[in-house]
């Protein structure tokens, strides 16, 4: 498939990137011990790969969503202690203030995002609401001057590296569910805020947490997009960055099928049973050739959409299609190519059981596979 030659020079110098920067074994220590590489993430930083949500007017590359897809891709193949962060940067914090931030806060935060000096830690998600977000629990009132923050936010990845809490919380009765909520941003070391990590099976490297707020004191300055959107976080939310959410999961999923399957491949033809490569036996045959087929539709899919969302053209069905049948696909392809490796597959020796233990988090994570579903069917305006 071709890819636009700015694209590809992207992609290129993110791949040389994760040669120098991310060796195998050192995402291996990264993922075991739910280490955050600092260091690696600000050698990142200075290739200006975050400002590519960020307009160049705010300093940054332009917003070019295909662009971001191809970096988040090459870095899940190695490392989803690296990705976490870049999309904490790239589109939970830069989409989210182009799209609905003031221009108070687009100018005083969006050139730290180029610079990859600012992270965003999605709050959104609760202990009894998850898909649901119109039912959260979690409460902002007005006190005079102040605003008191309370309620606990649940698989708040990245909140002890964040700069600000991207925090959803009702600010109204609940039975009005979408007019009254409203989003804030809060930072994580501010008083009353408390965060307590949680142990989980894939996506390590950067720790998910509960993030406990009580009664933290925050000012009208701490709204997305001002004072004025008080009252209306529902429609920030359910915009442009909400289609941009599906598609970087989406290119997760591709980066971790991709690299799953040139692994497959790489053992397939050196390993040798019953006096040849195991890659010549019919069986190992047809299962690459399938997976080499479910991953060019993956990336099909993810392109279009990608350039559906770049153009501000309608996406709300492609992207829920896309992270369906990508976050899916994922995976399927691990699984199947751990079986092509056989023991050494389950084996911490080899990025495999990483692969898997990644991509069976993804129709999970980010709107399950059952969201996405209902999604497309509402869009469809089939039947209830």
């Amino acid at each position: 498939m071709t890819e636009s030659e700015d694209i590809r020079l992207i992609r290129d110098s993110v791949r040389r990137f994760v040669g120098t920067h991310m060796p195998r074994e050192a995402a291996r220590k990264w993922d075991k011990g739910n280490i955050f590489p600092r260091d690696v993430y600000a050698e990142l930083g200075k290739m200006g790969l975050m400002g590519l949500t960020v307009p160049a007017e705010y300093g940054g590359q332009g917003v070019d969503i295909p662009a971001t897809m191809a970096v988040i891709e090459e870095l899940a193949k190695r490392s989803s202690a690296v990705t976490c962060p870049y999309i904490m940067a790239a589109c939970y914090a830069g989409m989210n203030l182009v799209e609905s931030g003031s221009e108070t806060q687009k100018r005083a935060l969006l050139p730290k995002v180029a610079k990859g000096e600012l992270l965003f830690a999605y709050g959104l998600s609760e202990p009894n609401v998850g898909g649901d977000l119109a039912m959260v629990e979690t409460s902002a009132r007005r006190e005079g001057n102040r605003i008191l923050l309370s309620g606990t936010k649940r698989w708040c990845t990245g909140a002890q590296i964040a700069d600000y809490v991207f925090c959803l919380a009702r600010t109204g009765p609940k039975e009005d569910r979408y007019k009254n909520l409203t989003i804030f941003l809060v930072p994580p070391k501010s008083q009353g805020v408390a965060i307590r990590p949680l142990d989980h099976l894939g996506i390590r490297g950067v720790e998910t947490n509960d993030a406990i707020f009580d009664d933290v004191e925050i000012g009208d300055d701490a709204i997305l997009g001002g004072a004025q959107m008080w009252n209306q976080g529902w429609k920030q939310l359910a915009g442009r960055a909400l289609e941009v959410e599906k598609l970087e999961l989406s290119a997760v999923a591709l980066g971790l099928a991709e690299a799953a399957i040139a692994d497959a491949i790489d053992y397939a033809e050196t390993r040798v049973q019953f006096g040849k490569p195991i890659g010549a036996h019919q069986a190992i045959r047809h299962t690459i050739a399938d997976v080499k087929t479910k991953v060019l539709a993956m990336r099909l899919m993810l392109t279009h959409a990608a350039n559906l969302v770049q153009d501000r053209k309608p996406s709300a069905l492609e992207s829920s299609m896309t992270k369906l049948f990508c976050c899916e696909g994922a995976s399927e392809i691990t699984l199947t190519c751990q079986r092509v490796m056989g023991a050494y597959g389950l084996s911490d020796l080899m990025d495999m059981e990483r692969y898997v233990r990644d991509a069976i988090s993804l129709p999970i994570v980010g709107g399950s596979s059952n969201m996405q579903k209902n999604n497309i069917a509402n869009r469809l305006k089939l039947a209830e």
